[in-house]
């Protein structure tokens, strides 16, 4: 991975669930984390989302914010909100995923011997000065949320 910690942060701008533009910009001077997820609905970006969910107040009360991001359109995206009770915002980044990109959050998959272009299961803190705080490439799912809380001695 050539992103680094203390790296400036890619910038983007990409559509929510409810087709607002949504810009990383938009959250200077606080603490984000950008989460790359493969697909609304499935076991795994279940667990992860819920994990967020679940530890939602201590975001709040340390005034970060959460992005997750994927290929899946706003239509998906606002039933999977809906489904699970998310209080967080989730982005679209369809193809070619130029978002996830550039972040190094997109490319050659295997699975199950297969080989695809997917996106990948990376999350980002980024700080208040739009520099990466933090990369995980190695996500744990069902506890990516207090993983980033006890790192950042939050929890």
């Amino acid at each position: 991975m050539d992103l680094k910690v203390g790296d400036a942060a890619p910038q983007f701008t990409l559509p929510d669930q409810n087709g607002t533009p949504v810009s990383l910009s938009d959250f200077a001077g606080q603490r984000v984390v950008v989460y790359f997820y493969p697909k609304d609905d499935t076991p795994g970006c279940t667990k992860e989302a819920c994990n967020f969910r679940d530890r939602w107040s201590a975001f709040e009360a340390a005034g970060m914010k959460v992005l997750g991001i994927s290929k899946d359109p706003a239509k998906d995206h606002v039933k999977f909100i809906e489904k699970y009770q998310l209080p967080f915002t989730l982005l679209t980044d369809e193809e070619p995923c130029a978002v996830a990109t550039s972040y190094e959050s997109y490319g050659l998959k295997n699975f199950m011997g297969r080989e695809f272009m997917g996106m990948m299961r990376h999350t980002f803190v980024v700080d208040g000065d739009g520099k990466l705080e933090r990369i995980y490439t190695k996500v744990k799912a069902d506890r990516m949320a207090t993983d980033i809380l006890s790192d950042l001695e939050l929890a």
